[in-house]
C-alpha cells in the first residue's frame, strides 16, 4: 500500500511529547520545576486535524502539569502519560477507541517508541529522531521535533484526505483556545 493510501486511512494521530511536541530539552527552574516549550504551529496543526475529525492523543513517558495545561488549551482529551510500556498503552487505546491499527498513526523520536513500529498504520519519526527510528519509520518529517514537525504531518494528512482546501476556505478559529 502506498504512503498516500495509508495517510488517507488515519483517524487518530498519537504523539510522543518530549522530542516531538517539544525539542526534547527538559529545563528546570530554580525551584526545581520543569518547564516546557511548545511550537504554536504544531498547536494549529492539531486544531486543524481536530476540525477535520481526526483525533489527536498522547502516549508519553513523563507526566507534567505543563503538558496537561497544553492539552487543555488544545482540546486533547486522550492523554496517556507516565507510560513505561507504550505498546501496552497503544493496545489499550485501540481497544478503547475501537479502531484498527491501520487507522492510527504514531509520531515519535527515540528508542522507547521502537515497540510501536509495525503496530500502527503509519509510524512517523521526526526529522531529528534517533537514527534507528528514522530507518524503521514509514515516514520521516523534514522538521525536527518541537519545530513544526507535527504541523508538517497535519498538513500532509489533511491534504491526503481532501480536507486541506475546505479548511482553508472555511472561517476557522485559528486561536488555540476557545
Amino acid at each position: 500500500m502506498t504512503l498516500s493510501a495509508r495517510q488517507q486511512k488515519i483517524r487518530l494521530l498519537l504523539l510522543d511529547v518530549d522530542g516531538v511536541l517539544t525539542d526534547g530539552r527538559i529545563p528546570y527552574n530554580d525551584q526545581g520545576l520543569q518547564t516546557q516549550s511548545y511550537h504554536a504551529r504544531d498547536g494549529l496543526g492539531i486544531r486543524l486535524l481536530q476540525a477535520a475529525g481526526i483525533e489527536v492523543g498522547l502516549i508519553t513517558g513523563r507526566a507534567t502539569r505543563a503538558l496537561h495545561h497544553r492539552c487543555q488549551d488544545l482540546g486533547i482529551d486522550l492523554i496517556k502519560d507516565g507510560i513505561q510500556d507504550k505498546a501496552r498503552a497503544l493496545a489499550e487505546v485501540l481497544a478503547e477507541k475501537g479502531l484498527p491499527q491501520e487507522a492510527v498513526a504514531f509520531m515519535g523520536d527515540d528508542l522507547p517508541e521502537l515497540p510501536l513500529v509495525g503496530r500502527v498504520g503509519l509510524f512517523i519519526a521526526v526529522g531529528d529522531a534517533h537514527a534507528l527510528l528514522r530507518r524503521k519509520a514509514d515516514w520521516v518529517t523534514q522538521a525536527p521535533g518541537g519545530s513544526g514537525a507535527v504541523r508538517e504531518v497535519a498538513e500532509v494528512l489533511l491534504q491526503a484526505q481532501g480536507h486541506w482546501e475546505r479548511l482553508l476556505a472555511t472561517k476557522f478559529d485559528y486561536h488555540e483556545t476557545d
